[in-house]
């Protein structure tokens, strides 16, 4: 029967959680490009500009990072924040700011994302969907409400990721 140090250190190894993985490899994940931002960037203003519209837009990576912004010329400057928010939520909750604004006024239980200061629930922000996978969002601001703003972006997704090839 062994004593002393050998029993202490069994009971130690016994009740300290031993955790034995092989090593994992990284999870592929599909994100946003400089190039597909630019193209929705593109698509997007010219969607508001066809319906005789200025705005501003921005496109998020997954990680809610930004990686492109353009703004018409005579846009408020509050507006790239407004739209930069408008993304970041759409990306943080896989859900348009839109649909999410709608349940904030009409369900008592998603009321209280009105209070989160990173979330705009302003119609124009949509996430961005790719095979399955939220790699992004878009946002959309001073296009003339929140209508506006969301068609705009749609607008653009429909143009561009369907024409997306890997």
């Amino acid at each position: 029967m062994r004593t002393g140090l050998s029993t202490s250190l069994l009971i130690t190894l016994a009740m300290s959680p031993v955790f034995v993985h092989a090593a994992q490899a990284p999870v592929p994940r599909m994100d946003v490009t400089l190039a597909l931002a630019n193209d929705l960037l593109n698509a997007t203003l010219g969607a508001c500009h066809a319906d005789g519209r200025t705005a501003v837009a921005v496109v998020v990576d997954r990680g809610g990072n930004l990686v492109a912004v353009q703004r018409d010329d005579n846009v408020g400057p509050h507006n790239t924040l407004a739209a930069q928010r408008k993304a970041y939520t759409a990306l943080s909750t896989k859900t348009s700011t839109r649909l999410l604004a709608e349940r904030a006024r009409s369900t008592p239980d998603a009321e209280n994302l009105n209070t989160l200061g990173e979330l705009l629930l302003l119609g124009g922000g949509v996430p961005l969907q790719f095979e399955g996978q939220v790699i992004g969002a878009i946002g959309v601001a001073g296009a003339g409400g929140a209508a506006f703003d969301e068609g705009c972006a749609l607008a653009a997704i429909n143009q561009v990721l369907p024409a997306v090839k890997h």
